[in-house]
């Protein structure tokens, strides 16, 4: 059980974009992470797209994460379309509606392996969070910028998942009380569970086609995602 916070013990929060999201916060940085080749223990990680589509800024996310030896699957869950203002993404959400859009998340990991890291920026979350708590051998769940209370997904126990979780502080797209409430729930599961805090950033602060990119805090919540998926790494192999 473990939780980063910063100044202070921080939450997090779920997003409006979605239904599901989560968020963390904390100023300590971690070392940089300096990766030379393919890790042949890399982990198989599914990344899920905000309401703004499958932007480059998600594409750009995932090669960072193959750099660092992992293999990464990007499923687009809106046909294809790509947004610029959030409004719109939101109306394309709500035309789909959310049982088909986990359907096709669903869909989109069918043929894959069981051991997945699943991971979601914003909306993406929901996805991910859904699929790290029913699909059988899940390794772990990344919610960046979002996450909802696994009741609200029809979870009446968190499994034996680790969980990390990133998010701005007084994001007004983030519930807190929905962030608690996973946290809670892993710690009732006895798992892992990180939650970041970022002060003075805005919701989508790693998406580095948005308004909202902070390159700083981006480059800190990308090495914390590195070392999280790194300890899955050593966990294998003493396993």
């Amino acid at each position: 059980m473990w939780r980063a916070s910063g100044d202070r013990p921080s939450y997090c929060m779920v997003i409006g974009e979605c239904p599901f999201w989560f968020h963390g916060s904390s100023s300590a940085k971690l070392p940089s992470i300096v990766v030379k080749g393919r890790s042949p223990m890399g982990q198989e990680v599914v990344l899920f797209h905000s309401a703004l589509g499958l932007r480059p800024a998600v594409r750009k996310f995932a090669d960072r994460l193959r750099g660092a030896g992992h293999n990464v699957h990007t499923p687009d869950s809106f046909d294809g379309e790509a947004f610029e203002d959030l409004e719109d993404g939101i109306r394309k959400r709500d035309a789909l509606g959310i049982p088909e859009l986990i359907g096709r998340a669903q869909a989109a990991v069918a043929d894959l392996p069981s051991q997945i890291v699943f991971a979601g920026f914003s909306m993406g979350t929901g996805a991910a969070e859904f699929l790290a708590a029913t699909r059988p051998g899940a390794r772990a769940a990344i919610l960046m910028h979002g996450a909802l209370a696994p009741a609200e997904i029809g979870i009446e126990a968190w499994p034996q998942v680790p969980v990390q979780v990133h998010y701005a502080r007084n994001d007004e797209l983030v519930d807190v009380d929905q962030v608690r409430a996973l946290e809670a729930a892993a710690l009732a599961a006895d798992v892992s569970v990180e939650v970041y805090v970022y002060d003075r950033v805005s919701h989508l602060f790693e998406d580095s086609d948005s308004a909202d990119h902070d390159p700083g805090a981006a480059q800190l919540m990308m090495e914390r995602v590195l070392h999280f998926l790194g300890r899955l790494d050593d966990e294998r192999k003493i396993g």
